[in-house]
């Protein structure tokens, strides 16, 4: 660089600097919205100072209650015939939820004959605990313990409302009086138990403070003792107290520190499992769940795929997938989760979001260039390290980036991960043709492609499918018998070395459809054959070369990738042949018709 320019460069750099600063925190200030956000209150916070949740590591599954039959099911706009509701819970009992809660028995005929059509048909196995709702007036309480009479396991979960807003909007209530509601109900669930209920249920019991998180947190305390004075949990005795978010109203953190308070003011809490039930009202079940169980939690309720309502209940799926992708085993299967989601589809009639944790259609495809490019090269580098491991990559720590699961556990193949669209890049490209068509394109080779795959979709629009790309591949690398084109096509070659080391190589080709032979030396075939092509006027040198076997045995196949400057044009070249020299020639003559070609 001379003075005069490098003087110029810092003039120029100094301009920039002084220069007023384009964005600063200053310069941008939001406006107000005008919306009338002065009549909400903010949520409280508690008093939790030596809070140890934060340092927790979730090591191991919760236990799990799938509500999908109860809660789900009575936020349907079409709630589940008997039909769809026996293919949900064989769905839940298959995929290995112990515990289900399978209806309202009081609530109508529908939900009671469900319940009976399970024990009656032997449907529950062993090891399965069926649960079922009630709220504390004693016809209802009757009628809902009638309804389990011959079942081997079974839990009554009975709630009443103890939120403030609650006592005093909904029911005029004082605490005292709410405090009895539960109470009574309690008394009431373990007298029906006893005159119908015989030895051969295995029998427990679930109280709900509804509305806990509103409630105050002495209060909560104090009716949650008062069930368990009744219900005497104790050594074989256990007694589970749910804590719903029936509204999500604060931020997971302190849902958290109000789990944590109770779990640790909680008498006879060894004898007790507390469940968190979160509602999605902000959008955070997933979070207040997870930060429930670190402060505490033995259980988490929910559905699958966040079905429930209003904004939902909080996912089975994306919480168990969570455990799985940190190396913790869910204790519930989602192998399949394609068939999971179709069931969940057909019994719910309503559809799962493509963009769904784990299981949505668009979850594990990457239309952006740069993904599809770190994609590729995660996978490739995933196999060579398992190779050096000596592991099946099955077996390999996974590491790929933009995926934090092997599609794969699931049940996905790898050919919804990377879709191309306007918007790709040459790794996706690549990707594809190396999945499907084990063709390893080089990486300047992957650019000239993607380029052209660019313009085609650039101009149509859309998605362009894997087999489009191999036809696109083909009609511009490959000459096929349904669409052959080309001035040049290589029938056969011999190749001889000299007395002085050199190839001489001989060529059976045909040129604008006449039958020739073409002769030409070098330091080696591909040289030979630029050597002979000069022969018929065709200037082509090579620039870059690269092979690979496509497949093992006898019969294997090998693909080679040439780079070539062709008549001053530089062009890639394919050539596919069980021999490895005819193949590279192919690859040139490849190369030299596309020049050609125009």
């Amino acid at each position: 660089m001379t003075e005069q320019s490098s003087a110029a460069s810092i003039s120029a750099a100094r301009a920039f600097v002084d220069r007023p600063t384009p964005v600063t925190a200053a310069s941008v200030r939001q406006r107000p919205s005008g919306m009338r956000h002065g009549r909400y209150l903010p949520f409280g916070v508690v008093d939790l100072p030596d809070r140890t949740w934060p340092d927790k590591v979730i090591t191991k599954a919760p236990r799990w209650l799938s509500t999908d039959l109860r809660d789900g099911n009575q936020a349907l706009i079409d709630p589940m015939s008997p039909a769809r509701k026996r293919k949900m819970f064989d769905l839940l009992v298959a995929m290995g939820y112990k515990e289900i809660e399978v209806g309202f028995p009081s609530s109508g005929a529908t939900d009671h004959a469900f319940v009976r059509s399970l024990i009656e048909e032997g449907a529950i196995p062993e090891d399965v605990t069926i649960s079922v709702l009630t709220q504390a007036r004693e016809e209802l309480i009757e009628k809902t313990v009638e309804s389990l009479v011959g079942a081997p396991r079974a839990t009554v979960h009975l709630y009443n409302a103890t939120a403030p807003l609650f006592r005093r909007v909904v029911f005029r209530n004082d605490r005292a009086a709410t405090k009895a509601i539960a109470t009574d109900g309690t008394r009431l669930v373990m007298e029906y138990a006893e005159k119908l209920l015989g030895e051969d249920t295995v029998f427990g019991y679930q109280y709900s403070p509804e509305i806990f998180v509103d409630t105050e947190l002495d209060f909560a305390l104090e009716v949650c003792e008062a069930v368990m004075d009744v219900w005497q949990p104790g050594e074989g005795r256990e007694i589970i107290l749910n804590l719903p978010a029936t509204i999500e109203r604060a931020t997971p953190n302190v849902q958290a520190d109000q789990f944590e308070w109770m779990s640790r003011h909680l008498s006879r809490r060894e004898f007790v499992c507390l469940s968190v039930h979160p509602h999605n009202d902000r959008g955070t079940a997933v979070a207040s769940a997870e930060l429930a169980y670190m402060a505490g939690a033995d259980r988490i309720e929910g559905c699958l795929f966040g079905q429930g309502e209003r904004t939902g209940n909080v996912d089975l799926v994306t919480l168990g997938m969570n455990l799985f992708s940190q190396g913790i085993d869910p204790q519930i299967d989602f192998s399949d989760i394609d068939e999971v989601r179709r069931t969940a589809e057909y019994c719910n009639q309503m559809e799962v979001h493509p963009r769904h944790p784990y299981a949505g259609d668009l979850v594990y495809t990457s239309f952006s260039g740069s993904h599809q490019d770190a994609i590729k090269k995660g996978f490739d580098a995933l196999e060579a390290d398992a190779a050096a491991a000596g592991v099946p990559v099955e077996e390999h720590t996974w590491g790929v980036p933009y995926l934090p699961i092997d599609p794969k556990d699931v049940g996905r193949t790898y050919e919804a991960v990377i879709r191309v669209n306007s918007q790709s890049g040459k790794g996706g490209v690549a990707y594809v043709l190396k999945n499907d068509h084990k063709l390893d394109l080089p990486r300047r080779m992957q650019i000239e492609f993607s380029r052209i795959i660019q313009a085609k979709t650039d101009a149509e629009g859309g998605e362009i499918t894997p087999d489009e790309i191999w036809r696109v591949f083909e009609d511009e690398y490959l000459p096929t018998t349904g669409n052959p084109w080309g001035r040049i096509s290589l029938t056969g070659s011999r190749s001889l070395t000299t007395e002085d080391g050199r190839d001489a190589l001989t060529a059976h080709a045909v040129v604008d459809g006449a039958t020739v032979s073409l002769a030409g030396t070098g330091n080696g075939p591909v040289s030979a054959f630029a050597d002979a092509l000069a022969g018929i006027g065709v200037d082509v040198r090579v620039l870059d070369y690269a092979e690979h076997a496509l497949s093992e045995g006898g019969d294997a196949q090998a693909a080679a990738y040439v780079e070539c400057a062709v008549d001053g044009r530089v062009l890639w070249g394919v050539g596919i042949d069980g021999n490895t020299v005819l193949a590279s020639l192919k690859a040139m003559i490849s190369a030299v018709n596309r020049a050609q070609r125009g």
